[in-house]
Parts: structure tokens; sequence; C-alpha cells
């Protein structure tokens, strides 16, 4: 009777694991649901509002709602705030909106990359790079240093990825800790 019971008790709980493992993130306090796009999620992020502010003056709200395919490296508020006092305000500028767009496209790959992808990648190449081009046409580069995740833009910065895979209906966000700039 007691190997009966623990041998159901065993095959509920290896049942209930695989769909905890592909259970979405929090991120930024909110649940991030895989049958919304990218926008949709982002904007219930406490930790994108800046993100998802420079998105709309950018006017790529309907860019970032489409189809996809498309990965996102989505930099946190601090990352907003670490960059040059004054920054973020001339951005959001109506007269820099082609600048803000470019510095917003330079975050964003096409296609469904996961992080356990971009890894494997970076450690297959021969410089122990991944090398990505993105929608702005500037180049991004992610590294693998112990068991984290590290994307270089081409200015020279990098950003540590804090939460990979958070799956969207039209793509894919890995939440940075740093603002990407392209030259």
């Amino acid at each position: 009777m007691f190997t009966t019971l623990r041998t159901a008790a065993l095959a509920c709980a290896l049942s209930i694991v695989p769909a905890l493992a592909l259970a979405n993130p929090m991120v930024g306090g909110a649940p991030m649901l895989a049958e919304r796009n990218i926008v949709e999620n982002a904007v219930n992020s406490a930790d994108h509002t800046t993100l998802v502010a420079a998105v709309q003056a950018a006017d790529l709200v309907d860019a970032l709602q489409g189809e996809g395919p498309m990965t996102v490296f989505a930099p946190v508020n601090a990352a907003f705030e670490a960059l040059p006092a004054g920054t973020v305000e001339t951005l959001l500028r109506p007269e820099n909106q082609p600048m803000l767009q470019r510095l917003l496209t330079s975050h964003v790959v096409a296609g469904n990359l996961s992080g356990a992808e971009i890894m494997r990648r970076a450690r297959a190449s021969r410089d122990g790079f991944f090398h990505m081009q993105t929608l702005s046409g500037a180049p991004l580069s992610a590294q693998v240093r112990g068991r984290s995740l590290w994307i270089h833009d081409q200015s020279g910065n990098a950003g540590r990825v804090t939460i990979s895979d958070v799956n969207q209906s039209n793509g894919v966000i890995h939440v940075v800790d740093s603002v990407l700039i392209p030259r």
C-alpha cells in the first residue's frame, strides 16, 4: 500500500516539475505571461518603466508588438539611471527620436534566442563570443563568464543578463543590468 502511494505521489510530483520549469519568471514584481507580447509584458514590470517610456517616445511600440520572433536585451531602470546625468531626458526629447530609436533597436536581435542557446554558441566559438547583429545594425557579442551571460556592445560596455528566458508570444526577453550603447 505504501509503495503504491509513494509511487503515485512521486508520479504526481514529477508531472508538476515540467510545468514549473516552463513557467516564466516574475520580472519587476509582475508575472510575465508567455501569451502576451514584449510590450504587453514590459508595461507591467516595475523594473522597466524607463525602457517603456523610451519605447513609447521612440515610436517603437508597434514594432515590438509585431509578429517577431525577436530577442530583446531589456535594461532595467537602474541601468538607465547609471548613464551620465541628463542622458535619458535628452534622449526622450522629440528632436532626438532617431538617436533613441537607434539606441533601443541596438538591444533587439532577430530570432528567438534562449539564454542556453546564446551560451552554447559563445562557448563553441573560437574567440569565446557569440556575435549578433541587432536591428539597428550595431553588433552585440555574448560571452560566458563563470555561470553568467554577459552582453557586450560596440562601445566597450558589458551588461550581465540577470534574468534570462522571459518568453513572449513574439520572442524572448533577457533582462540586462546595463544599457547597450551603439557607436
